[in-house]
């Protein structure tokens, strides 16, 4: 089996990118950037193939790599991400040791400010616990991937409409299409920190915008999980603002038209 990492950034000096992220695998590098370009080389015996592209948004940039992918395995990924020796062969063998599975979520290391999962014990993925993993822990069957069609929402995301969550629902959406998945507790590399590309703290626009996500992940069931959240992360996005200002802020994104 053949693993390819799919590299997103922004302003990147690609010729520099594998050596930085320790990649240990061919490579899909999307920079979005002013200009159109191409290139590629050779790093450690892999192939390393950047595009660049005058436009942003992360969901773009996603889906990019992801037309372009022809490995069995993909592996999403940011620029941030430095890998540990060996995290290609970590996957494959996950892969080969379950046959069944079409996608599985690997460990990254990230700030504690910015964690939302950490995987101790092998877990089936489905609808109700997919909403916390990021896009650096997804490998998929690329073949899985293509045959039901399945893109980022370029509505969500670091440059759309929306703040953030194009992970949650890429991830909803393999669940949907019918795909295997498991979270391992394999960990595979670590995040270098940076300034967040979309994070301005708990405001307005921040909790409308979960609104929106939740109408579009939950449905009907938006408004008992937006309570749900509230309540998990009172100690830290409430601070200074009210449970019930946070709710009608989460209620108007939910009853988006």
């Amino acid at each position: 089996m053949r693993l390819q990492t799919l590299v997103s950034g922004v302003q990147l000096n690609t010729a520099g990118v594998a050596e930085k992220m320790n990649l240990q695998s061919d490579a899909i590098v999307i920079n979005q950037c002013d200009c159109n370009d191409y290139s590629e080389y050779e790093y450690n015996g892999h192939t390393i193939k950047c595009y660049s592209f005058a436009e942003r948004g992360v969901g773009l940039s996603r889906n990019n790599a992801l037309l372009r992918a022809d490995a069995d395995i993909i592996l999403f990924s940011d620029e941030d991400i430095v890998y540990e020796d060996g995290y290609a062969d970590s996957i494959i063998k996950a892969f080969e040791d379950r046959p069944n599975a079409d996608m599985l979520l690997f460990n990254v290391d990230v700030q504690a400010d910015r964690a939302t999962y950490y995987t101790q014990a092998e877990t089936k993925i489905h609808r109700l616990n997919c909403g916390r993993y990021p896009a650096y822990s997804f490998a998929c069957k690329t073949k899985a991937i293509h045959d039901r069609n399945i893109t980022y929402s370029l509505l969500f995301g670091g440059g759309a409409k929306y703040s953030n969550g194009e992970d949650s629902l890429f991830i909803q959406d393999c669940v949907k299409g019918g795909m295997k998945i498991w979270a391992l507790p394999i960990h595979i590399g670590k995040e270098v920190p940076r300034p967040s590309t979309w994070f301005e703290g708990y405001t307005d626009k921040f909790f409308y915008d979960r609104g929106v996500l939740y109408h579009y992940m939950y449905g009907s069931m938006a408004y008992i999980l937006a309570l749900r959240f509230l309540f998990k992360n009172k100690n830290t996005m409430l601070k200074e603002r009210s449970f019930s200002d946070a709710y009608r802020l989460m209620k108007k994104g939910i009853c988006i038209k």
